[in-house]
């Protein structure tokens, strides 16, 4: 009985052996490679997949998902004869699971030594401003030249990107002093620029101030002439109410006289031609009140008939 049990056991534990290697689960987003006695078989996808045990096998399980694959920094010569440091990423997807395992031995591999010569070629007819300020362009590049070449890999390539750029300590200190200096020159220009638009704005002011301080005086000038008119028709209107005589005219013509001759520009004074005829008037007034004095009558009393005169009417 014994043998037989070891038997079955045995049987028992093949069977076990061969539904496991029968049923193959594969996730998703994956994929693997059937060989049989050393020959490709078939892919298997995701899901659950039968094979033949012991005759089939699994020769390689591979993930269909993207990949990031970030590489060292390589030193790459410009055309300008600088040596550069470039990090790179690159982002790929495996498209066919078969090519990707016999067309290529290690596409990781391939696809880092083919990056490197790719950009080799590329930095090489580019100067290092250029290199610096095209990475798009290098980029692009980078990307149409991977996407060729792996095509055949069962690879695609989605992106490549440029991680850092990292040129020669010297260069990078000549170029901080060159930003530097451009920094210093901006603020300079934008300093000027601050100061002569301070200075016109300035001007524009003093201008309106003085046009609108001329305006002022004008208007004051010409409310200042107005009412000095309006005074000399009020004092005329009130003369001309009043009905003066030609002794009153006389005296307050002389008493005018000193007001005219007033001012440090009058270095010479004309004494006008009416002055005799305001003296005359004058000193008949004189005589009159002198008369009237010693008489204590009116002083038109004693005038001849012949010297008086009609009092003159002011219109």
């Amino acid at each position: 009985m014994q043998p037989i049990i070891i038997v079955l056991i045995i049987l028992v534990v093949l069977v076990f052996i061969a539904l496991i290697k029968t049923i193959q689960v594969i996730p998703q987003a994956s994929a693997a490679i059937v060989e049989r006695f050393g020959r490709y078989t078939r892919t298997l996808n995701a899901g659950l997949n039968i094979v033949v045990p012991f005759i089939d096998t699994i020769r390689n399980r591979i993930d269909l998902r993207e990949q990031v694959v970030p590489f060292p920094p390589q030193p790459v010569i410009t055309q300008d004869n600088l040596v550069v440091n470039i990090d790179t990423v690159i982002y790929y997807q495996v498209t066919d699971a078969r090519a990707a395992t016999y067309e290529v031995a290690s596409y990781i591999q391939a696809i880092e030594q083919l990056t490197v010569t790719t950009l080799r070629n590329i930095i090489g007819g580019m100067d290092l401003e250029r290199t610096l300020t095209s990475r798009e362009e290098i980029n692009a590049a980078l990307r149409g030249v991977l996407d060729e070449a792996t095509g055949k890999w069962g690879i695609r390539v989605n992106r490549v990107e440029l991680k850092a750029i990292e040129p020669p300590t010297s260069i990078q200190d000549s170029m901080e002093k060159q930003m530097r200096a451009d920094r210093d020159k901006r603020a300079a220009i934008l300093q000027a620029e601050g100061v002569r638009q301070s200075e016109i704005l300035r001007a524009e002011g003093e201008k309106q101030s003085q046009i609108l301080r001329a305006e002022g005086e004008a208007k004051a000038a010409a409310l200042r002439a107005e009412g000095e008119a309006q005074a000399v028709r009020t004092v005329f209107e009130a003369i001309h109410a009043g009905d003066p005589d030609q002794k009153l005219l006389s005296y307050q013509y002389l008493q005018m006289l000193p007001k005219i001759a007033e001012g440090d520009a009058n270095k010479l004074w004309i004494v006008p031609s009416e002055i005799g005829d305001a003296l005359k008037g004058l000193s008949g007034a004189m005589g009159n009140f002198g008369a009237m004095g010693g008489n204590g009558t009116s002083g038109t009393a004693n005038v001849p008939p012949q010297e008086r005169r009609e009092k003159p009417s002011i219109d």
